[in-house]
């Protein structure tokens, strides 16, 4: 059995999904920037391997998705939804730009009012009536 000096470090391979190349081979610590550009939007698989100075290894999977493209926003169908008949849908994409510009056109989805409002609306003038119409039946001077 050989010594371990103590200068010598654990190497790491980081691999992007099932690839058979390392998009990196560096000495441990390291710093590292995942460029995702690079990769398609999706789910994705960093996978590190690291092998000490005695030749042992280490794995760790970590899974992660990549949106780089532009967002795409829909109204009127979620998933897994049960539908039929004539269904309006909405669909927006809108990139986001670069770290240094910001797009303000197409950022923002338009979405029609929840329902909600109208119920508090109907709400708010039945109320309004059934106040009008009780506070005029009450004489105010005799």
């Amino acid at each position: 059995m050989t010594p371990i000096k103590m200068e010598e470090k654990s190497k790491i391979f980081i691999f992007i999904d099932e690839e058979v190349k390392p998009i990196a081979e560096l000495v441990s610590p390291v710093n590292f920037e995942l460029d995702t550009s690079k990769l398609v939007d999706g789910k994705h698989t960093l996978k590190i391997i690291s092998k000490d100075p005695t030749g042992k290894e280490g794995i760790r999977l970590i899974p992660f998705e990549v949106r780089n493209g532009p967002a795409i926003a829909i109204e009127g169908i979620k998933e897994g939804e049960v539908i039929d008949g004539i269904i309006p849908i909405m669909i927006n994409a809108y990139g986001k730009g670069d770290s240094k510009n910001f797009l303000i056109i197409g950022s923002e989805t338009p979405q029609s009012i929840p329902f909600w409002i109208f119920i508090l609306l109907i709400l708010f003038v039945a109320w309004a009536l059934y106040f009008h119409i009780t506070s005029s039946a009450i004489p105010l001077f005799k």
